[in-house]
Formats: structure tokens, C-alpha cells, sequence
């Protein structure tokens, strides 16, 4: 009878420390899959050949409306292209300044927008209002024939 209440105290404490030995294992591989993945995914990762695009077309100037704008891909940059009321046609990085939230161009504010937390830009993409810190990088715009040519600035 001692022999059995001795094993069965024996028994609990091997099941306690088997859950606990299960847990613990179980957290530091957890963190150890954490670490070690992105350094795999940077390691094996194939350099996408438009990563590096210098120049994009962003369409015709017909087709951008006055006193618009739409959000265009130059390589792996999101890039804002925009025609003022007046007709010119400008370019900044579609990525806000505070967040790195994508900005739009806002028709009734006549000016970019961040939706993330209200930060204004102007045409010129310097902020105006909001808590973004720095304006907006500048792309430089060239027509060509009809077509609009967005590249980025030296």
C-alpha cells in the first residue's frame, strides 16, 4: 500500500513536470521559428526585377482628369500622381511620412490626405497639417508624346 501512494506522488509529479517541460519547449521554439524565418526569407529571397524600375509610365494625360489623382507602382514604391486644376502634373511618394499609411488626393481639399491620422500635404507635398513630420519625396514628371513618365528624382 506505501509502495502504491509513493508511485502514484511520483506519477503527478512526472505528469506536472512533463506540461511544463511541453510549455517551455514549446515557447523557445516558437521564438526560435520567430528569429529564425526572416533571416531565411531574407536569405533566399529573389531580387524582383522591377524593385529596381527607374522610370513607370503612369498613363496618359487624357486619361488623368484635372483636379485628380491616383496611386501608381515605381518598382516596389507606391508613388501619388497628381493634375492640379490648373492642368500640371505632379508626382510625390504615396507613402505618408508619419506611418508610412498611403496617402490619396483629396478633389474637394485640392490638396493629398492621409486617411490614417489627418495628416495634409500640399501640391508641392509639403505637410500642412496632422502629424506628419516631413513632406512628401518628389518625383520628377516628363511627358512624352501624351504619355505621362514618372521617374525618380536625382
Amino acid at each position: 500500500m506505501v509502495y502504491f501512494i509513493m508511485n502514484e506522488e511520483k506519477n503527478k509529479h512526472t505528469k506536472r513536470r512533463s506540461i511544463i517541460n511541453i510549455i517551455l519547449w514549446g515557447g523557445l521554439s516558437g521564438f526560435a521559428a520567430s528569429v529564425a524565418y526572416p533571416i531565411i526569407r531574407f536569405l533566399t529571397s529573389i531580387p524582383d526585377a522591377a524593385a529596381g524600375a527607374r522610370s513607370v509610365s503612369a498613363g496618359t494625360v487624357d486619361e488623368l482628369a484635372p483636379n485628380s489623382g491616383k496611386v501608381i507602382r515605381l518598382g516596389d514604391k507606391p508613388v501619388i500622381v497628381i493634375k492640379t486644376s490648373a492642368g500640371d502634373i505632379r508626382a510625390f511618394s504615396a507613402t505618408c511620412t508619419h506611418l508610412a499609411c498611403i496617402v490619396q488626393y483629396r478633389d474637394d481639399l485640392e490638396h493629398i490626405w492621409c486617411a490614417c491620422h489627418d495628416g495634409h500635404f500640399n501640391l508641392r507635398g509639403k505637410n500642412i497639417a496632422g502629424p506628419p513630420p516631413r513632406p512628401l519625396e518628389p518625383f520628377e514628371v516628363n511627358i512624352r508624346g501624351n504619355e505621362i513618365i514618372v521617374s525618380k528624382a536625382y
